[in-house]
């Protein structure tokens, strides 16, 4: 049997490598995918994701990240840490999301973060640096062995 997933790639379209999650996200969705795997593609996380989520049985947030060698893919797995508090003003972290899942739902989905390291996140549109380029295919790879899983 199948499980229901979410992917949910958010980054900053307009802020070079930090456009590499949504990037991922579409072409995943654009390459094709199960019945059972859904795709949102966002500029930030927002509450609005969170009954989503707690509809999930596995959910992969797809990010850029800001430190490890250029181009490195890393994914680790994430809990609900209710202490990941944001102010709401601009973004909220996956962690908190979570958390509210379990707390509002008392659903808690295996959660992965699929993220590549940038190396520029100046002004430009759904560019990404040759290194951030680079990780695309294996984030995609990383992305479609935990929905094989």
């Amino acid at each position: 049997m199948s499980r229901n997933a979410l992917i949910i790639g958010y980054g900053s379209p307009i802020r070079g490598d930090d456009a590499i999650g949504p990037l991922v996200a579409d072409r995943l969705e654009a390459e094709g995918l199960p019945a059972h795997v859904r795709v949102i593609s966002r500029h930030i996380l927002t509450a609005d994701l969170v009954p989503d989520i707690a509809a999930s049985d596995l959910v992969v947030f797809l990010d850029a990240a800001v430190e490890g060698p250029p181009g490195e893919v890393q994914c680790r797995p994430l809990g609900p840490d209710p202490t990941a508090v944001s102010t709401m003003a601009h973004f909220l972290d996956p962690r908190e999301l979570l958390a509210w899942s379990q707390s509002l739902y008392d659903r808690l989905p295996e959660a992965w973060l699929v993220s590549a390291a940038g190396t520029s996140f100046e002004f430009a549109g759904y560019e990404l640096t040759r290194a951030a380029e680079q990780a695309v295919v294996p984030m995609l790879a990383k992305v479609r062995a935990l929905i094989e899983g």
